[in-house]
């Protein structure tokens, strides 16, 4: 029977995928390696890999590169003829024409990344194509009789426990000479490999296999399972990772499964580090749709690996993206027909968490066709109605022997020998200097010092810039916050599932009422973890300090029994978003969504200024704007706040943190944070609600997917009324619509400089809601400048009448409070001098 899958909607949406994430700035976090070495051989000039791929590739001709140039002979060479596609770090090779090799520095020992570029060409008598070489690491072999008439890229992870990388190039019989185009050496993330966890699986059954980050791999296979092609671009590690189609044995056994939800990395297993956020947010699941297969059927990849019997590490990479609540989803894992687990339940595996990435790492011969076949498959316990299985991503890595070269081999023989005579001398002082130390430990014994929770840590608060930090303080300067732990249970009916209301990257939100009738929302981190503890100390570390009518006001936090708990009071109608799109949207008014942005605006801008440094949300988007019984808007969740530059300083050099959609492409780019970044997420939420559609859509057109590309260009068309959310038609007077387009274009400007301040932007949002509500168009408009963008203030300035009269209670980082009434000015706004 040939069952073949149409080119449906499935298709179509993973060519939409394809063409769409890559332009999306989505890292939330940028990995530094401690080694990083790039080279451009046998090039004079510095160059990048790829405009997308920023990263600069040192040229081994210059005085500046040829210092890793360990020894032997070599020459450079020049295409004279380079293809217009090619890049240019592929236009120049260096060339052995005798044992050479490149030596590098290593600073940390432990597991590295190790690239090779191959692009043959013909220059100046040589013809790389004809090439035959092998290349050692450190007297490992990694690659043997090597040559190649395409471009090849060769990626291994090796353990380096040495003071030098030495990478040894070495030619093959007649050829005389071997080449490499580029060259990258860096270090992997912390338990990148781990030495045991890893499943051996054969006809004996399934053993744990130890050691293994002691092999050096080589990359076979990198599949985005479900999703489209990722470049270097959209991973922390710059690894590309291919779609999985042509490896389908049966396409028709499998459905996409897409989502926008980003993976909860916090409660997982993984990191972006082990895969990035596009491989989790994708996968196949079984197609039940297809009436021609059984209702229990495995989903079969087939991976070609080379020769037979060759032990490989399959890395399996999964997020339950498909379940709508925990334990639905129990699924069988099979590697070359053999079972590697059963009854699989992702939910138990990530603290009870949906959409948390994790892996799972099996070693598995090659089949006698020389291939790795991966199934997943429903498990026996499986209810009819919920059997399903998945799969998100797939790595291959061939174990290479260890083999060595012939000095290599001599060596350390010799090493062996004498590390054998030294480690047993180690040894014995090692036991004499433990006995020592034990008789002197029990004649001083010191009092034990009595530890309040092995919870907490001493409580660095939330960072900035080396000037800027605030001094460490522990728990005692918050125990007035303090709430026990039998309370919180109580109030929450000891964390019912039934007043689940949200939840985040920190962990499950819980409606509650305390003893006092106070109603409250309890988010609780996943037990034990210590992922979520900076998040945790961050947020009492700000809300402890600040009190404003639009920002979330913490009522407590409790840090007893390995919990993190942090106690807000209750908003009533939730996150923003839920009111402009999605099931059950309340369809605001035009002027409600107004005042909902003026109010989240004044809390913004309170971080901004209320202080000599301000803070930094960092996290600005539509769930966290939460919205009281009255549509008062509150921005809420600070775990990623970052105290502002000091006077003398212009930004905070931080790693990237973000969401989706919101991140301020300057910040990503250049890692340097201020409070335009907070702006641009800002200029995403006002589009955000004027269209009432989510900050990334992939399952929208191409030029649709990112709300703030869409909406820039259709107001910069003056054309946004084609755009806005349909029932808001016949609602938005043209003034306050335009007036709302141009300040939320200009917070989306690429630069920061050319941003507006906070209370610039809140300034023009109070005067589109005037422009809103007023009969006819004002004869002039107080802050109509020529040039808004001016990231400066001016003297203060007279505003046009608030559209209300509340007065805010708001109390500063000192002891003093100060009552401020919203009147014929905007009380939020203050000069730049005043900070």
């Amino acid at each position: 029977m040939n069952l073949k899958r149409p080119p449906s909607m499935e298709t179509k949406t993973v060519v939409l995928l394809s063409l769409t994430l890559l332009s999306l700035f989505s890292f939330s976090s940028s990995f530094t390696p401690t080694d990083n070495y790039l080279i451009n051989c046998g090039s004079n000039t510095n160059t990048s890999f790829t405009p997308t791929d920023s990263r600069i590739f040192v040229a081994d001709s210059t005085k500046q590169g040829s210092i890793f140039l360990s020894k032997g002979q070599s020459i450079s060479l020049k295409n004279q003829n380079p293809s217009p596609n090619s890049p240019t770090l592929y236009n120049t090779a260096r060339v052995f024409t005798a044992a050479s090799s490149y030596k590098f520095s290593v600073k940390r020992n432990g597991t590295h990344l190790v690239r090779f570029h191959f692009s043959p060409f013909k220059a100046q008598g040589f013809d790389l194509t004809t090439a035959k070489f092998s290349v050692f690491a450190n007297g490992n072999l990694l690659l043997r009789d090597f040559s190649t008439k395409v471009v090849v890229l060769k990626e291994y992870i090796l353990r380096v426990d040495d003071y030098d990388l030495e990478i040894l190039f070495s030619s093959v019989g007649d050829s005389r000479f071997g080449f490499v185009n580029a060259i990258e050496v860096f270090s992997a993330p912390k338990d990148f490999i781990l030495d045991e966890g890893a499943k051996l699986v054969g006809k004996n059954g399934i053993e744990v296999y130890k050691n293994l980050s002691s092999h050096v791999l080589e990359t076979v296979h990198r599949i985005n399972v479900g999703g489209s092609k990722l470049v270097p671009f959209n991973d922390t590690l710059w690894r590309t990772w291919i779609p999985d189609e042509d490896f389908l044995v049966l396409k028709s056994a499998a459905k996409l499964a897409v989502t926008t939800q980003v993976p909860n990395y916090q409660s997982g297993g993984a990191s972006r580090e082990i895969a990035p956020e596009n491989v989790y947010m994708t996968a196949q699941q079984m197609n039940r749709d297809n009436n021609q297969l059984q209702s229990r059927f495995n989903i079969t990849w087939n991976f070609p690996v080379g020769s037979g019997g060759v032990r490989h590490l399959v890395r399996l990479h999964f997020c339950d993206i498909v379940s709508t609540s925990l334990n639905q989803l129990y699924f069988d894992v099979y590697l070359n027909e053999y079972s590697a687990d059963n009854d699989l339940d992702l939910s138990s595996l990530t603290f009870h968490v949906l959409s948390s990435p994790m892996y799972v790492d099996y070693i598995v011969d090659s089949n006698d066709l020389g291939a790795v076949r991966v199934s997943v498959g429903p498990s026996a316990i499986s209810s009819s109605s919920k059997v399903n299985a998945i799969l998100n991503g797939v790595e291959i890595m061939k174990m290479v022997n260890p083999s060595r070269s012939q000095s290599g081999s001599k060596k350390g023989t010799v090493w062996i020998a004498v590390g054998s005579s030294i480690g047993g001398f180690a040894v014995l002082c090692v036991i004499v200097f433990a006995v020592i130390l034990s008789c002197k430990c029990k004649k001083k014994k010191l009092k034990p010092r009595r530890v309040e929770s092995a919870a907490w840590t001493p409580l660095g608060v939330y960072g900035g810039s080396t000037h800027s930090r605030m001094s460490e303080v522990t728990v005692n300067e918050y125990r007035n916050l303090k709430i026990p732990f039998a309370d919180v249970q109580v109030a929450t009916n000891n964390f019912d599932n039934s007043l689940i209301i949200g939840s985040g990257g920190f962990g499950m939100v819980f409606k509650g009422v305390l003893k006092d009738s106070t109603k409250i929302a309890v988010k609780r981190g996943v037990p034990g973890s210590r992922q979520g503890l900076p998040e945790f100390q961050s947020e009492i570390a700000v809300l402890s300090k600040i009190r404003h009518r639009h920002l979330v006001s913490l009522i407590g936090y409790c840090e007893e029994q390995s919990e993190m708990i942090l106690v807000y009071e209750y908003m009533e109608k939730g996150p923003l978003k839920k009111h402009l799109y999605g099931p059950g949207c309340s369809r605001l008014s035009w002027k409600r969504r107004l005042e909902i942005c003026i109010g989240a605006a004044r809390g913004l801008h309170y971080l901004h200024t209320g202080s000599a440094q301000g803070i930094i949300h960092r996290d600005i988007k539509s769930t966290n704007i939460l919205l009281d019984e009255n549509y008062v808007s509150k921005v809420a969740d600070f775990g990623l706040s970052r105290s502002g530059p000091c006077l003398d300083e212009t930004h905070v050099s931080t790693g990237v943190k973000g969401s989706f959609g919101y991140l301020d492409p300057e910040y990503f780019r250049r890692q340097q944070l201020t409070d335009k970044s907070d702006v641009y997420s800002f200029g995403v939420v006002l589009f955000e609600v004027l269209c009432a559609r989510p900050a990334v859509d992939p399952l929208l057109a191409r030029e649709q997917v990112n709300l703030a590309e869409w909406a820039i260009q259709w107001q910069k068309k003056g054309m946004l009324e084609q755009i806005i959310d349909p029932h808001l038609a016949g609602q938005i007077k043209q003034n306050s619509l335009k007036k709302f387009g141009e300040t939320a274009e200009k917070c989306l400007a690429d630069y920061g400089v050319d941003r507006p301040s906070i209370g610039d932007v809140l300034w023009n949002l109070e005067y589109a809601l005037q422009l809103q509500e007023s009969a006819s168009e004002p004869s002039r408009e107080p802050h109509e400048d020529n040039n808004v963008n001016a990231p400066e203030l001016p003297t203060p300035r007279i505003a046009p009448q608030a559209p209300s009269n509340n007065t805010e209670t708001e109390t500063g980082y000192g002891d003093g409070t100060s009552e401020i009434r919203n009147s014929l000015v905007f009380s939020q706004l203050m000069t730049n001098e005043g900070r």
